[in-house]
């Protein structure tokens, strides 16, 4: 039988109201994206249009047919029917590991109509974010583990209250953004683990740490992740993932110091130790 592999982008990702259609699915990228046009429809749930141009992020599944058949209900999805709301489709989707022929469910060409507003970034969870009031959880895993930098931009007043030492699953910390000196920090889903700081900081320092991330420039995207820290699982916790991967190139010594005075004695010591020896690796 062949495995049906479902691509989500609204409300059936993680800690979206429809998540429980999929509690007992296996999560294969929690980090996809495909080629598309993501809409918010105003209804509290937005839609893809299907195009060649722009990206969109979600989640990657594998779902058995009685789990497809619940999906096809929820998006108004009947086989060769003519008045579905959604169609679906299969798609390339792309992730950290490959790309996989998987069902996108898209929005009928005579419900666009419904189209309103395009979604910052391609991500509806994000979008949803933005939107909401009060501090922000960001978790730093480069060279915002240390303070300088946020000191020479006059920003070190946000980042004053440090939740913890924050424990990323199913992550490896790579160098995969090429610039002229040297790789900078990006977290890939690999497998293993990333640790660094989760940070309180008020909503105004956003406007700081996209500018500092490129996020305008397509350098880095907002993401939210769930850490653990000290045994305690954080939701949607905000960081920055780099766009368009490179062939990882080690980083430039000045950065490789802010990573490593920004971790020391506060991320774990064998985590330090890990990081060293891959640098040297990339070195050689």
């Amino acid at each position: 039988m062949d495995k049906n592999y479902v691509f989500v982008y609204g409300t059936l990702r993680r800690h979206e109201r429809n998540h429980r259609l999929l509690q007992n699915a296996e999560l294969v990228a929690e980090q996809a994206w495909t080629k598309g046009e993501l809409f918010d429809t105003g209804l509290g749930y937005p839609a893809l249009k299907q195009s060649e141009t722009g990206t969109v992020y979600g989640e990657l599944y594998e779902v058995s047919d009685h789990e497809l058949a619940l999906l096809d209900q929820l998006e108004g999805y009947k086989e060769n029917a003519q008045d579905n709301l959604y169609e679906r489709h299969k798609r390339t989707i792309y992730h950290d590991r490959g790309e996989t022929e998987a069902y996108v469910y898209t929005i009928a060409s005579h419900n666009e109509g419904m189209l309103r507003t395009p979604i910052p970034y391609g991500d509806w969870r994000v979008a949803l974010f933005e939107k909401e009031q009060g501090n922000v959880l960001y978790y730093a895993y480069g060279s915002c583990l240390d303070d300088e930098r946020f000191k020479l931009a006059g920003a070190d007043h946000f980042f004053q209250q440090v939740v913890g030492c924050g424990v990323l699953d199913g992550y490896t910390l790579r160098f995969t953004k090429w610039m002229a000196d040297g790789g900078r920090a990006d977290i890939v889903e690999e497998g293993g683990v990333v640790e660094g700081k989760v940070y309180d900081v008020p909503r105004e320092c956003l406007t700081y740490l996209y500018r500092r991330e490129g996020v305008r420039s397509k350098l880095y995207r907002p993401a939210l992740v769930d850490v653990s820290v000290n045994g305690e699982t954080l939701k949607n916790v905000l960081t920055f993932i780099v766009v368009e991967k490179d062939p990882e190139t080690a980083p430039p010594d000045h950065y490789h110091e802010e990573i490593v005075r920004g971790g020391t004695g506060f991320l774990s010591d064998a985590y330090m130790a890990g990081l060293k020896k891959h640098v040297e690796t990339l070195e050689k």
